[in-house]
């Protein structure tokens, strides 16, 4: 495809305008599939990220001052113009992202209903009264009022490029925060692209910078005393090392998992089977709740392979920009050779591969769907993050030993478990440690509106905009 030159421009955006000198340190964008460029990119240099730092603490001071009903109407007018443009940003999706054409659709109506939540909770923020009729309170009144943290620095990856940036910056502009948003560099284009929509419909200078840089300026920001917190969506390793670097600001991680889904004897099968097949392989397992780990009560286990090798069988995989195709190309040859390094050293620790297993298109960087079994809780496509088109499946005897065996994880971000009895569903939800738990359904389920979020290495805090809303202000007290 050619670079909607009427959406973006192939530079960042600072203060409203397109900046980037450099004519040496440049970024490819490539288109995922054909890995043909769409665009090259000038990465922002210290100085350009100085100045998208002091606009957006300048810009603080105005826009944190308006009303939740401005707010609201801004947030409204990004809508509006994402409703008009939504073939432009799937079309940049499925390109540069290399994300199926069904699910680049579903990513843009999720993007409008973010931005709709958004606007509706700027006009519903509050704080709350404070009991105080006791002891020296006696005869006293005291209530908080909520107030924006400041200027947030929000780090995105490339699975979802529109809706998980939209997940910081809808909540951030609700609550009167300015942003700094740093996208993938998989995947800029398409956080250049709503930049630019922002700026169309009134988004004031300042209030939304997108910086394309390395990793190097992106440090400058965040120990930068004037950015008052990062919000980071991306690989556990990474998250944490920036929190440790993040000094005095808060921080709101949305990190990685290996989710685990359980298949209870009294569960549903066939909705199983049809669940678990596309939630492991859609967009070639690149998200973070995919199903990896599955578990089966050993009374259904053959049944359910048979059943799982034709519901897989049936699932299209090519180019993302043909309709109905599920599984597409890996987002860059260095994950399709590092998920078949990991295969790889399973099967030489014996574990059996049921099916797949195999890169089946090197060009077009696409590895086949793949379950294996006989596997061992050491091995990297168990305790690690695949990220990729893999699951592991393993027989379940007792019901209490397979919720250690998925608790001995260090993730926790969410889990699925299809069950009939609900003596099987309050246990779970007791024992497992995790974000959030979804009954017949699988780990992949998340409504943008809902608390997401894991425990243990799968992050720190929660996003749903509400919830974004509340890491991002800060109470204030008053008592009189």
């Amino acid at each position: 495809m050619e670079l909607n030159r009427d959406i973006l421009q192939a530079k960042s955006f600072i203060n409203n305008e397109w900046i980037g000198h450099s004519t040496t340190n440049i970024l490819s964008v490539k288109n995922k599939y054909d890995q043909n460029i769409i665009a090259t990119i000038p990465y922002a240099d210290a100085s350009e990220v100085q100045f998208a730092i002091s606009n957006s603490v300048q810009a603080f001071q105005t826009y944190s001052r308006l009303s939740a009903q401005e707010r609201r109407d801004l947030l409204l007018k990004i809508r509006d113009g994402l409703i008009l443009e939504k073939e432009k940003f799937i079309n940049l999706i499925v390109s540069e992202a290399g994300k199926p054409l069904d699910y680049a659709r579903a990513e843009i109506e999720r993007s409008i209903m973010v931005l709709q939540f958004s606007a509706d909770e700027a006009m519903r923020m509050t704080g709350e009264t404070v009991p105080m009729e006791y002891g020296a309170g006696v005869g006293k009144t005291a209530f908080t009022k909520r107030f924006p943290v400041g200027p947030v620095l929000a780090i995105s990856p490339f699975n979802f490029p529109l809706n998980l940036a939209m997940h910081k910056v809808g909540p951030a502009l609700a609550a009167g925060c300015t942003v700094i948003l740093k996208p993938s560099p998989y995947t800029p284009l398409t956080a250049l692209a709503l930049a630019s929509l922002c700026k169309r419909v009134g988004v004031p200078p300042g209030v939304l910078n997108v910086v394309i840089c390395k990793n190097e300026e992106a440090e400058l920001m965040l120990k930068d005393e004037r950015i008052k917190m990062l919000s980071f969506t991306g690989s556990a390793d990474v998250g944490w090392s920036l929190k440790a670097k993040a000094g005095k600001k808060k921080v709101l991680l949305e990190l990685g998992g290996n989710a685990a889904v359980i298949v209870d004897r009294s569960g549903n099968i066939d909705e199983a089977v049809k669940a678990i097949a596309h939630g492991a392989y859609l967009y070639s397992g690149q998200v973070c709740i995919s199903v990896q780990r599955i578990f089966v009560d050993q009374s259904i286990f053959d049944v359910f392979i048979e059943k799982f090798k034709v519901a897989v069988s049936e699932l299209k995989m090519g180019t993302p920009a043909a309709e109905g195709v599920t599984v597409g190309p890996l987002i860059d040859r260095i994950h399709l050779e590092r998920i078949h390094d990991w295969i790889n050293e399973a099967k030489n620790k014996g574990a059996q591969v049921l099916f797949g297993g195999e890169i089946v298109d090197l060009e077009h960087n696409m590895y086949a769907p793949t379950l294996i079994t006989n596997t061992q809780e050491d091995m990297k496509i168990v305790c690690e993050e695949v990220f990729g088109p893999v699951a592991v499946i393993e027989k379940v005897q007792y019901f209490d030993e397979v919720i250690r065996v998925v608790n001995r994880s260090r993730y926790g971000l969410q889990a699925g478990l299809f069950t009939n009895q609900i003596s099987q569903m309050k246990y779970a939800h007791e024992h497992l440690e995790v974000g959030a738990l979804l009954i017949n359904s699988v780990p992949g389920f998340r409504v943008d509106s809902m608390p997401y979020g894991g425990v243990k290495d799968s992050g720190l805090g929660r996003e749903g905009v509400h919830y974004a809303m509340e890491e991002m202000t800060e109470p204030r007290m008053l008592v009189y």
